[in-house]
């Protein structure tokens, strides 16, 4: 879904998410929740990539060229990028690609190279893989189907790309057996990382605490925080993966 963000006042960073409303009836009541996936600068656009699973999704399908999409944000803390050489690791499975894709075209924008290691059951469930590579990302593809995509195996390309490259930073979103896996590699290498969560919001506002999860904080406390206000991206070395 591509928007129209000519009237946006506010920057809109990766990582962040807008709330939109999928029809002009109470049903469906709630918004959903969708990451940013391409920013277009040159011609002031949004877009926005969905997996069609439920009647909001449906209903969003049914939106016609030239007609109106009632959206808010930007929301949310989107990923800090301070990258100034080297290489930025991704790390993503399923609708979880999408998140990163703007972040990929950001490192490009920037002069920086990126590699992507894309999680999936097929090969023909990849969303974004194509988009990743036209920024320039190196992409690593790791399937159910083709038994690739077990802990250990992805745990031995993490440690090989590691090896071969420069990272400066790792970014993940949309597995937490992947992303326990890039804590625990990250820390021992003292790598900066960060990971945008996924959860079902309510009000997306922070009002509702439907969206909670545990972090430590720098202090080491445990606390509660909401995923849509103060997060949805979190340094990884903070969040706690149940």
């Amino acid at each position: 879904m591509i928007v129209d963000a000519s009237e946006l006042q506010e920057e809109v960073r990766p990582g962040q998410f807008f709330n939109v409303r999928c029809a002009d009836e109470y049903f469906p009541l709630l918004r959903r929740p969708f990451s940013i996936y391409r920013i277009n600068k040159d011609n002031q656009t949004l877009e926005f990539l969905y997996l069609v699973k439920g009647i909001g999704t449906q209903r969003l399908t049914e939106l016609k060229a030239g007609g109106q999409a009632d959206i808010f944000g930007p929301l949310g803390q989107g990923f800090s990028f301070n990258v100034q050489s080297g290489t930025i690791l991704m790390l993503a499975r399923g609708v979880g690609i999408a998140t990163l894709a703007a972040l990929a075209q950001e490192a490009a924008e920037r002069g920086i190279q990126s590699v992507a290691i894309l999680s999936a059951r097929t090969r023909n469930d990849l969303l974004a893989a194509e988009t990743l590579q036209g920024f320039g990302a190196q992409i690593y593809v790791v399937t159910e189907e083709e038994g690739t995509s077990g802990v250990e195996h992805v745990r031995a390309l993490l440690e090989r790309i590691m090896s071969e490259r420069e990272i400066s930073a790792a970014y993940t979103c949309g597995s937490r057996r992947l992303s326990r896996l890039l804590q625990e590699m990250t820390a021992e290498k003292h790598i900066f990382a960060e990971i945008a969560l996924e959860e079902n919001m309510g009000c997306a506002m922070g009002v509702c605490f439907a969206c909670v999860c545990d972090i430590h904080d720098a202090e080491g406390v445990a606390r509660t925080v909401r995923v849509c206000k103060e997060g949805p991206v979190f340094p990884l070395e903070q969040v706690v993966l149940s």
